[in-house]
C-alpha cells in the first residue's frame, strides 16, 4: 500500500464499544476460508479488529467516502495487516455494478453491513439486497447491525431521540422498520435467518439467500 499516512486514522468511539459483541454475533457464521466483504467500512476500526479476530478469512473493507479508505489504509498500516487485508473498495451500494473483479467476487462468502441503513437514503437498503445477492449463493448470509424498529416490541427512548436527531441531519435517513428491511429481502431471494439482541439498544439481523 502506497502513500500510507498514520494521520489519516480516524477513531469512532462506537467502534470500541459495540466490536467484540459483534464479532461474538457473526462467530457462528464466519467460514474456514475465503473473503468477507465489508459494505460501508467508515473509519476502518471494524475491518482489522476483525481481521484479527477471524484469522481463517480475508476481510475486504468499503467504503464510498475517500476519508475513510484513507483512513482504512493508514489502520491496516498501523496494524501491520497489509500482506493479509486487501486496500479498501470504493463501493457506492447505489453505483451499480459494484467493482469487484470475478476473481474477488468469486471468493466471497459472506457480506456484512454495519450501521449503513439508518445513515443512508432508504433507496441504499433496497441497493444493497439487490446488489448482495449477485455475489452471495445459496445459504450464504448478509449481516446487518444497528438499530431498528420492530413491531410489537417498545422503542427505547435512546432509539426515539436518536431517530429524530437523524432526520433533522437528514430527513432521508432514520431508524428503519425491521418488517420493512425482511420484505425488501424476501423481494431479494433472503430469508430472516436470525435476531440476535445487541447491547445500546442494537440488533444483529442475520439473512440467508434462498
Amino acid at each position: 500500500m502506497e502513500d500510507v499516512n498514520l494521520k489519516d486514522r480516524l477513531t469512532f468511539p462506537s467502534t470500541t464499544r459495540n466490536r467484540i459483541y459483534i464479532a461474538n454475533a457473526l462467530s457462528n457464521y464466519i467460514p474456514h476460508k475465503g473473503v468477507l466483504l465489508e459494505i460501508a467500512s467508515g473509519s476502518g476500526e471494524h475491518g482489522v479488529f476483525f481481521q484479527n479476530f477471524f484469522t481463517s478469512i480475508i476481510w475486504q473493507t468499503s467504503d464510498p467516502e475517500l476519508v475513510h479508505r484513507k483512513s482504512i489504509i493508514s489502520w491496516i498500516s498501523h496494524l501491520d495487516l497489509s500482506s493479509k487485508m486487501p486496500e479498501p473498495l470504493d463501493i457506492d451500494v447505489e453505483k451499480r455494478p459494484w467493482p469487484i473483479s470475478n476473481q474477488q467476487s468469486s471468493l466471497i462468502k459472506g457480506i456484512v453491513c454495519i450501521n449503513m441503513i439508518h445513515i443512508s437514503p432508504w433507496s441504499c437498503t433496497k441497493a444493497l439486497f439487490e446488489e448482495s445477492r449477485n455475489y452471495l449463493t445459496k445459504n450464504q448470509f448478509l449481516f446487518l447491525y444497528g438499530p431498528f424498529f420492530i413491531k410489537d416490541k417498545q422503542t427505547s427512548e435512546s432509539n426515539l431521540n436518536f431517530d429524530r436527531s437523524l432526520k433533522c441531519q437528514n430527513p432521508l435517513w432514520g431508524i428503519r422498520h425491521l418488517d420493512r428491511v425482511n420484505e425488501i429481502a424476501c423481494i431479494n431471494g433472503f430469508e430472516q435467518h436470525k435476531i440476535i439482541e445487541m447491547p445500546a439498544n442494537n440488533i444483529s439481523v442475520i439473512y440467508r439467500l434462498l
